[in-house]
């Protein structure tokens, strides 16, 4: 059991970095809202988005999803995802220099944030194929940068690289624990934001949900 006074430096330490990161003009961010906290829910979108055949890449380009914004003086929303999911992390100005990461999908704890990589839950390609080819790069660039949305996670550079643009029936995060979590946060990111499913990957996120608990966060 917490004891009163561990909890009581518990908060004295979260409002020192609070302060610290306000002294450095980064503007702190909380967790994204999580996935729907049953089952039901998340199977409820699920059954909700629209199946399609994948569009087309033709004019496809990381440009059209302008990322990463401003957050504070001297950081973007980069900085801000490598705070938020990081320990004991180290700043220069509002730059984030030093940490300590895990990253989800592959279990690999990271100190240099040169290895990690913020992963868009749904790829930016994967988001044309799927409807965001008819948006503006306004809203492309809202979606690029959604910090509301489980959307962005620090992740190791390997794990990133590896699943490239791939949706769920074609690569699933290595780590099976995280596979419950995973699945919900790509249905609520897509779900939001209107976006289609292909047939195998409606089949993938349902298998990955089956059983799934919502107990835990990622």
């Amino acid at each position: 059991m917490r004891t009163r006074s561990g909890a009581r430096a518990g908060m004295v330490a979260a409002l020192t970095a609070v302060l610290a990161l306000g002294a450095a003009g980064c503007v702190p961010i909380d967790e994204p809202d999580t996935s729907p906290s049953s089952a039901g829910d998340v199977n409820q979108q699920l059954d909700e988005l629209t199946v399609a055949v994948a569009g087309s890449m033709k004019g496809y380009s990381r440009t059209r999803f302008p990322h990463w914004r401003d957050t504070g003086k001297n950081c973007d929303v980069r900085d801000s995802v490598l705070q938020r999911d990081g320990e004991s992390i180290k700043l220069s100005g509002c730059n984030v220099v030093g940490g300590r990461w895990e990253s989800p999908y592959d279990g690999l704890a990271l100190t240099d944030p040169a290895d990690v990589d913020i992963d868009h839950v749904v790829p930016l390609a994967n988001a044309w194929r799927s409807g965001a080819d008819e948006w503006d790069d306004s809203k492309r660039g809202d979606f690029a940068n959604d910090l509301t949305r489980p959307q962005l996670v620090a992740v190791s550079l390997r794990s990133n690289r590896a699943k490239g643009d791939q949706d769920p029936s074609q690569w699933k995060p290595p780590n099976k624990a995280v596979w419950c979590r995973y699945a919900a946060d790509w249905v609520t990111v897509k779900h939001y934001w209107r976006l289609t499913v292909t047939s195998a990957e409606k089949a993938a996120l349902t298998d990955m949900l089956e059983g799934c608990t919502w107990a835990t966060k990622r």
